[in-house]
């Protein structure tokens, strides 16, 4: 059993700042790659950031220089920094991961419940 347990959504006034956290925990083998999505209403899921073992971090174009994503391997663990905020970033943000499975063949992509966040004044 693999879960993804996130937390830092809220609500945030433009131009402030949010941290959004998901760590991955259960019977893992190995983490291939994580990723940051989201969905606002009305509109389809999009990549924000993400990674793969070995390789560069992609961000969306919206939130270059903007957000940042990070992981602490040791926890299994990955970040997402959310700085000067827009009413635009205002979404569901969901965590991905797909992970090889002890007991189980080939990988697979789990999500997390999903953290809302809000920016408004």
């Amino acid at each position: 059993q693999v879960q993804l347990v996130e937390s830092g959504g809220g609500l945030v006034q433009p131009g402030g700042s949010l941290r959004l956290s998901c760590a991955a925990s259960g019977s893992i083998r190995s983490i291939n790659g994580m990723a940051w999505y989201r969905q606002a209403p009305g509109k389809q899921r999009e990549l924000v950031a993400g990674i793969i073992s070995g390789g560069s971090t992609n961000y969306a174009d919206s939130v270059k220089g903007r957000f940042t994503f990070s992981r602490d391997n040791a926890k299994n663990t990955v970040y997402l920094q959310m700085n000067s905020l827009k009413p635009e970033d205002t979404a569901v943000y969901y965590c991905n991961a797909v992970i090889q499975s002890w007991g189980l063949s080939g990988v697979n992509a789990y999500w997390g419940q999903g953290t809302q966040v809000t920016v408004s004044s």
